[in-house]
């Protein structure tokens, strides 16, 4: 394996790319340290202990400060933390470590994000917002059943209603409508939505 590039981020920061792909980044001690210089051979040890003395202790860290900032499901955090530049196998090790010390689980996660909504949310919102997050299908079911086995659209539909100080009996079809369309894209059932606003019955 070859040193094709050594690209810099800021001052003491910089991209290394071997045979022609990116690899990590290291700052510019640590390069001098394993003595990587521009078209010179480096070895899979040298690559191996790179990752496992700077790039892996790197990461756990950074994960940890990522999680104490907001939580977040184990796809997020890899994404983060490749957006980092932090090879895949060094990421999937620091995720691996969070969540050994219970840090990270995206069925909790899941529990937590639809118990905190699911009275102003339908369930296809819910679902379509978790699974955006890189939670397993399988996993969205099992939360939504444990969750909100019993979730009436109706009720939830009411409370929007309220929050957003729409009266049915006063409104005009025109505002009803537009209620109506409203309600739709978050994922409601017509006749719920029609039942609550007393809707008439228009094309969708």
């Amino acid at each position: 394996m070859k040193v094709t590039g050594l690209e810099p981020i800021k001052k003491t920061k910089w991209k290394v790319y071997i045979d022609e792909q990116f690899a990590f980044v290291l700052y510019k001690g640590e390069i001098v340290r394993y003595e990587i210089q521009e078209d010179r051979e480096i070895s899979e040890e040298t690559v191996d202990r790179i990752k496992t003395e700077v790039l892996t202790k790197r990461a756990k860290r950074r994960a940890l400060y990522l999680l104490s900032r907001m939580e977040r499901t184990r796809e997020q955090l890899r994404r983060r933390l490749e957006q980092d530049f932090y090879p895949e196998d060094v990421a999937e090790s620091a995720i691996r470590y969070v969540e050994s010390f219970g840090y990270i689980g995206d069925a909790d996660y899941a529990r937590r994000y639809i118990s905190s909504r699911q009275s102003t949310k339908s369930a296809w919102e819910m679902k379509m917002a978790l699974l955006q997050k890189g939670i397993a299908k399988e996993e969205v079911e099992r939360a939504l059943k444990e969750c909100a086995p019993e979730q009436k659209e109706s009720d939830t539909i009411r409370r929007i209603l309220e929050k957003k100080r729409f009266f049915a009996e006063t409104a005009s079809d025109a505002e009803k409508k537009k209620m109506q369309d409203y309600l739709l894209r978050k994922g409601f059932h017509y006749e719920e939505i029609r039942q609550v606003i007393q809707v008439p019955f228009w094309n969708t």
